[in-house]
């Protein structure tokens, strides 16, 4: 193919992507455009250069039926004979996916990375280009894991491109490099148009083809041999171009003996393409030999190793055409021929679709269906089954049960709209007592998840009580859930006190079992806080927290109790059990794809990311989040907390003031008070870290206001003892240690015991600062607070050069700058900086452009050679492939000057400030 008509540019580009695979480069491009603009056409295009290339495609289908992974099947199944090559756990994740072995429901990012790796080992031998046809049409499970391998692919010889059709709807794989394809010139839309003409046109015809068609090349290819010149001229009224195509396509139909429009509708409602299955239901159905000999010789249709039509918009013009009765015949025939032991999903489909009422058979299979659809991490399609079989359901009440499960499935994918629409079905019952009170805490949990403002709380707090005598286990876990509510609604919560205290109150009456559990201990303990007091709840907190970070935790406990376990950790300055409860909570929310909870077990990770000074990870959980908004279509997008709070601890003034500029309106609007808190809390940071103290002092200020909140203003406390002092607001910051010490005292843990001494010294004079300098360096370095750590020794450092000691702050002082710069925390390195020269000692300004500097990515993988871990493993830890791993390690080698692994580690081993934070290789082998 030399190339298409009006289309040098777009060809052009898809020439480099076929070059770059075969250069070794990875490459992935979205192609958007309305129907019939050229898609499938440019596709082709690109498969006909790839003739070197391995080649793997998919296409997605317009249908109502939703199996898990089945676009991706098209896509992996050519390649699944390398499936045995892959890591076990890679290897289980994908053979459960496809149904090829028995298994746990697969953690989706599992499932992502088996195929980035799948992909990855196929292009070793061979450059590998994959297209997606129709993407907007592919199922949910396939569409996220696709959009997941896109946005890693990177140093792999593989191109792959997507296509979508522009809709109305929210737009697909936003974010990604995209070519969008619009109308052809007048030119060459005149010379297209001249190319399938059979004979001479007037010019006025012509013309008016020209102006109908926009340069649409099917148009251009269509409406001439579709219809007549009358109406060339003069069209249907207020027909858009779409409907007169299809309207063009039905006529091309009409021609066709009765059997074979019947085989057309056959092949509309079976989304597959299974020839094989078609054939048996024409046969079903008595479509002879003949007529399907007819269908294929139409054009429209081709019966090879797939039913293919010839443009999407053939099979939405018949399925359209069709009566509810001829649809309902089509189905029950492919239903009939399907096989209830191979393929009973797809049979309980075509069942249900043949159904003109409910059906209690049917309903349960489609029950099934979801069963297995969830187990094999399909979340989507599961609640897509559930929400089927209650439509079906004919008895009343086990409707609404049904349609409860199918909302609670769709609010865990993250599809808050249909769950409402669900509960609203549920709603009109008949339902029990309790079965309303689950409605009530369903409809609480979308406010609360979607909104983490201060509209879910009240709503929690009702549930719960009227929970209370119907199912009081599930009263107390929803008095947590409201906990973990009042916490984002802080002091914006409606009513005279702050939310935790209105939660706390509420529960003061409820009565624990005897065999009290984890969550029972959990919610009993942050209660006291408010209702007896910081210094009398903390020492019981702590043992509850330490039980949920030391023991085994089922799936509930981790999915819905950790991350509150994780807010008490935080309060309490426990770093280690901080670190495992986010880890642990992360882990689980992505072990069952539950993306409506998933942005806030990012957020909170990628907090404890950055005192601990993982700014690579937190990195990455920030694209994580951004693409979890992206593929929900915002449904359940959080305020990017972690996002800005990234840039503010990197000493990013620009970008991070501009982020927290944005999210303080949106903070307002929902209502969420611990965004107050957050902002503050890491504008204090920041303002410390450049030396602007006092706007330090007014940011911490603000985020300290609230001290009883859980987490974030006890740590603001410390901000703003540093900050009073450096302003010169010593009556502030001697009032602001105060509280600070009776909050760390009651904790007794090194972190708080450590901040603690640490801002004491900085009211302190002589022998009694450097003592407590001294012990806060001690107890810190016990601590995976890398950070701190850092801050510690500049702390130190900057008061020695005040006592005139220069060369003693030097060894505090270079440390620190050198932790600062390993870590990527470029202003308070800046302030580290300053301070070196100071004390007499050279050092370079830091640039972000010298050679020798890493990114975050590249330092996180460096970090992970030095503590061992294989490329293979290392992909595992950060969801990318073991030869994107290698692209990067090579970046590392060239910048910091080695050439063997062991050089790194021994280079690494001999810097200041580059500590290993302790247990995190096992953190990594769990992810693995």
């Amino acid at each position: 193919m030399a190339g298409l008509r009006g289309r040098a540019s777009e060809c052009e580009v898809l020439n480099g992507l076929v070059q770059n695979a075969q250069t070794g480069h990875s490459q992935v491009l979205v192609l958007r455009g309305e129907a019939g603009i050229g898609k499938t056409a440019m596709l082709q295009f690109l498969l006909d250069r790839a003739s070197d290339c391995r080649v793997s495609r998919a296409s997605g289908v317009e249908s109502e039926m939703e199996l898990p992974f089945a676009g991706l099947h098209q896509l992996c199944a050519p390649l699944l004979n390398r499936l045995e090559e892959l890591p076990p756990p890679q290897q289980d994740a994908l053979a459960t996916t496809f149904g090829l072995r028995p298994g746990n429901p697969p953690d989706p990012f599992v499932v992502g990375l088996a195929v980035l790796n799948l992909l990855s080992d196929a292009a070793e031998q061979q450059p590998l280009v994959c297209v997606i046809d129709d993407a907007q049409w592919l199922d949910h499970a396939s569409a996220q894991t696709l959009e997941f391998v896109a946005r890693r692919l990177r140093a792999e010889p593989i191109a792959l491109v997507f296509a979508v059709r522009t809709t109305d709807q929210q737009p697909k794989l936003t974010g990604l490099p995209e070519l969008v394809l619009t109308g052809l010139t007048n030119r060459a839309a005149t010379g297209l148009l001249d190319s399938v003409l059979v004979g001479p046109l007037d010019d006025r015809v012509r013309d008016q083809v020209l102006a109908e068609a926009h340069g649409n090349p099917l148009a251009l290819l269509e409406l001439p041999r579709q219809v007549s010149r009358t109406e060339l001229t003069f069209g249907p009224d207020g027909a858009t171009l779409t409907g007169r195509l299809e309207e063009g396509f039905l006529r091309q139909l009409q021609v066709l003996p009765e059997e074979s429009r019947r085989l057309f509708l056959l092949a509309a409602v079976e989304p597959v393409g299974d020839v094989d299955l078609l054939r048996r239901a024409a046969q079903r159905l008595g479509i002879g030999h003949v007529a399907i000999q007819a269908a294929d010789g139409a054009g429209l249709l081709e019966l090879r190793h797939r039913v293919e039509f010839r443009h999407p918009l053939v099979r939405s013009a018949v399925y359209r055409a069709a009566s509810e009765q001829e649809r309902r015949t089509a189905h029950q025939a492919l239903a009939d021929v399907t096989d209830p032991v191979k393929d009973p999903d797809r049979r309980a489909w075509h069942r249900a679709r043949a159904l003109a009422g409910p059906d209690e058979a049917v309903a349960a299979e489609l029950e099934q269906s979801a069963d297995r659809a969830q187990k094999r991490g399909g979340l989507a399609a599961a609640a897509a089954f559930l929400a089927a079989a209650a439509t079906l359901t004919p008895d009343p009440a086990r409707r609404a049960q049904r349609a409860l499960t199918a909302a609670q499935a769709k609010a865990a994918s993250g599809a808050f709209d249909d769950a409402l629409s669900l509960l609203a079905e549920a709603q009109a019952g008949p339902l029990d007592e309790a079965e309303g009170a689950r409605v009530q805490l369903q409809y609480a949990q979308i406010s609360h998840y979607s909104q983490h403002g201060n509209k879910g709380m009240p709503l929690l707090l009702d549930a719960a009580s009227r929970l209370e005598n119907s199912d009081p286990k599930l009263a107390r876990e929803t008095y947590l859930d409201a906990l973990a509510a009042a916490m984002f609604a802080g002091r914006l919560a409606d009513g005279p006190d702050t939310g935790m205290q209105q939660v706390a109150e509420a529960m003061h009456q409820v009565q624990l079992p005897a065999e009290a559990t984890k969550p029972d201990l959990l919610l009993q303990h942050v209660a006291r806080l408010y209702t007896d007091g910081y210094p009398a709840a903390a020492a019981g907190l702590l043992d509850v927290v330490n039980a949920f970070g030391s023991d085994e935790l089922t799936m509930d406990e981790a999915v819905r109790f950790a991350w509150l376990a994780a807010c008490a950790a935080t309060d309490l300055w426990d770093d280690l059990n901080w670190g495992i409860l986010t880890r642990r909570h992360l882990d689980a929310i992505r072990g069952i794809g539950a993306l409506g909870v998933l942005p806030v077990a990012l957020n909170s990770r990628i907090i404890y990311d950055l005192y601990s000074g993982d700014l690579a990870e937190a990195e990455s959980l920030v694209a994580e989040a951004a693409w979890v908004a992206e593929v929900t279509g915002g449904q359940n997008a959080m305020i990017p907390y972690g996002e800005i709070s990234l840039a503010a601890l990197r000493g990013r003034r620009v970008h991070a003031e501009a982020g927290f500029a944005r999210i303080l309106d949106d903070i307002a609007v929902r209502g969420e008070g611990v965004g107050l808190n957050m902002v503050s809390w890491f504008q204090a940071i920041l303002y410390n870290g450049l030396g602007r103290y006092d706007e330090a002092l007014a940011a911490a200020r603000t985020g300290a206001a609230s001290p009883l909140e859980l987490g974030p203003p006890k740590w603001a406390l410390a901000e703003l003892v540093e900050a009073g002092v450096r302003s010169g607001n010593i009556d502030e910051a001697t009032a602001a240690l105060e509280q600070l010490g009776t909050f760390a005292r009651a904790s007794n843990t090194d972190a708080a015991r450590g901040v603690l001494a640490g801002r004491t010294a900085l009211l302190r004079s002589g022998s009694a600062a450097e003592d407590c300098y001294r012990e806060e360096s001690e107890l810190l370095a016990r601590t995976t607070l890398r950070v701190e750590q850092a801050r510690a020794q500049l702390r130190y450092g900057e008061w020695l050069l005040r006592e005139n000691r220069r060369h003693d702050a030097r060894d505090q002082l270079r440390p620190a700058y050198e932790s600062f710069s390993s870590l990527g925390v470029d202003g308070f390195a800046e302030r580290a900086r300053g301070g070196l020269v100071s004390a007499g000692d050279s050092v370079l300004e830091r640039s972000l452009d010298t050679p020798g500097d890493l990114t975050a990515q590249e330092a996180h993988i460096a970090r992970l050679v030095s503590e061992g871990l294989t490329n293979a493993e290392i992909g595992a830890v950060l969801f990318i492939s073991a030869r994107t791993v290698e692209w990067h390690l090579r970046k590392v080698f060239a910048k910091l000057g080695v050439s063997t692994r062991r050089e790194l580690q021994q280079l690494r081993a001999a810097s200041a400030g580059t500590r290993g934070v302790p247990g995190s290789k096992e953190r990594h082998d769990e992810r693995r």
